[in-house]
């Protein structure tokens, strides 16, 4: 006979409990947001949905307002906080270059948070989980996001799918291989598509593929063969690096752009890891899903080629001389060849001024700055001597030499990719007969997302900055010694970017 007491009064009987059930809930419960945000099997409904989505994005826009605001005296609209499309926000960081690479690095949980939730909201509103990767399309991705926090759930239970069955080792390596193989495929067709096709390295490229990739990779792996959480975020990270590994064997890329994409591309993929586990536990036809669903990255790439305006970005980097105006200009105009350069990023290949001549004098005249690439060609716009010399680009070399096995890489983003349009010298007389001559170099740059790879770009131009106006600070300042106009060296270090 059952004793009733323990229940709380005669009669009552409580109905049994999963222990499964039991323990995911107390488990969830004791997360909190925390579990919510970056766990991947808590259910989003709609209003858990709209409070996390756009209350993480005022307090992102908020945050990233007041640290612009306080480092730069700058503002960032809403506008352009909600497409980075429209947001030139390397400009806006001009003079802190520390903020971009913190910009990036900041952004990453909140991208983790956003794809996993939209996810796991598409799959409680019982819509493909495919649609919680349109989050990634700028423009695209509020109304997304307005779209899921308004549609009611799902009646209908969604249920894991069950892994209960044995595989031998080899059935796990054969799915494995069927996967990262399949990930491939997509990363290599969608080259074809965007690079060789729309002549485009977008986001579709950069960010949407190796997420799509990964998914892909343990959506198919998964079908055959159930994976761990960590097994699927391998096979996601290593589908990306086999498909640079491809790349480079080709000789369809150079060892040093694969490496200055691998910072956001490996996060992508296990980024993609997760979603493919999620999905392959989630729906009931994933494999059918997954390939209807890659339309979604040509359809980007198409929309984003007639799309994605072109700005202007400015690097600017200067240093104080020892030296009058008349001799820094002397030295701007005429100085000798720049020594071999020991820094490690030259010497992997990075373009690197060797030599600067000016046929003429005055506006008209024409600089040509020799690089280890190759010949800049620059028209002389201004010429106000001892003040400011400006200068057109009407030709320049590649802005590198890929690293690769093979004696010639060329890939296509080497040809105009990253265009200098024009540059100047600024010299500003100083107290005590010292000057500060100032570069400034302007370009354009069609590799996107933008925001990430000008922080490259930013980068190497400064150090080819620092290169030019070190050694035009050791010429003026030898020269102010020579002449008698300065007894002591230079206290005044090349500014560092």
């Amino acid at each position: 006979m059952t004793d009733t007491t323990a229940h709380g009064s005669s009669g009552d009987v409580t109905p049994p409990v999963d222990d499964k059930t039991s323990q995911t809930e107390q488990a969830s419960s004791r997360s909190g947001l925390l579990g919510l945000w970056f766990g991947i099997h808590a259910d989003v409904n709609r209003v858990t949905y709209a409070v996390s989505g756009f209350g993480l994005m005022v307090v992102k826009y908020v945050v990233e307002l007041a640290v612009l605001w306080r480092v730069t005296g700058k503002a960032l609209s809403p506008l352009e906080f909600i497409n980075p499309v429209l947001s030139n926000r390397q400009q806006l960081v001009t003079g802190a270059d520390w903020l971009g690479w913190a910009w990036f690095i900041w952004t990453l949980p909140f991208l983790w948070i956003a794809v996993t939730m939209s996810v796991r909201r598409s799959i409680k509103a019982g819509l493909s989980p495919w649609v919680g990767l349109f989050v990634f399309v700028p423009g695209l991705n509020l109304l997304i996001m307005l779209m899921l926090a308004a549609r009611p759930d799902s009646q209908q239970q969604v249920t894991s799918r069950s892994y209960q069955e044995q595989v031998g080792f080899v059935q796990r390596l054969r799915s494995a291989a069927c996967g990262v193989a399949s990930g491939l495929a997509v990363g290599i067709v969608m080259l074809g598509i965007s690079v060789y096709g729309l002549d485009m390295y977008g986001a579709a490229l950069f960010l949407g593929t190796p997420v799509v990739m990964g998914a892909v990779a343990v959506v198919v792996s998964n079908s055959s063969a159930t994976r761990s959480w960590s097994s699927s975020v391998g096979l996601g990270m290593l589908s990306v690096v086999l498909a640079g590994g491809t790349l480079l064997a080709f000789a369809l890329e150079g060892g040093i752009c694969i490496a200055m994409a691998a910072p956001v591309m490996l996060p992508l993929g296990a980024l993609g890891g997760v979603i493919g586990k999620i999905i392959a536990e989630s729906s009931g036809q994933p494999v059918q899903g997954t390939l209807a669903a890659l339309i979604f990255l040509p359809g980007w790439a198409g929309v984003e080629s007639l799309t994605t305006p072109r700005p202007e970005f400015l690097v600017s980097s200067a240093v104080e001389i020892n030296a009058s105006p008349d001799q820094v200009w002397e030295s701007v105009i005429h100085f000798p060849d720049l020594d071999e350069p020991d820094e490690w990023y030259f010497q992997l290949g990075i373009a690197c001024p060797m030599r600067a001549e000016i046929h003429g004098q005055g506006v008209g005249a024409v600089r040509h700055c020799i690089f280890t690439t190759g010949t800049f060609v620059e028209p002389i716009t201004v010429w106000d001597a001892p003040c400011h010399l400006a200068f057109d680009v009407e030709q320049q070399p590649a802005p590198m030499f890929e690293m690769s096995p093979y004696r010639h890489v060329h890939p296509p983003h080497l040809d105009g990719a990253l265009r200098s349009t024009h540059g100047e010298f600024v010299l500003d007389q100083l107290p005590d007969g010292r000057t500060r001559l100032t570069g400034n170099t302007w370009y354009e740059f069609d590799m996107y997302p933008q925001t990430y790879w000008t922080l490259w770009s930013d980068l190497l131009i400064h150090r080819i900055h620092a290169r030019v106006l070190e050694h035009v600070r050791r010429h003026a300042e030898g020269m102010s010694r020579s002449h008698g106009k300065s007894s002591t060296s230079s206290t005044f270090p090349a500014s560092q970017p």
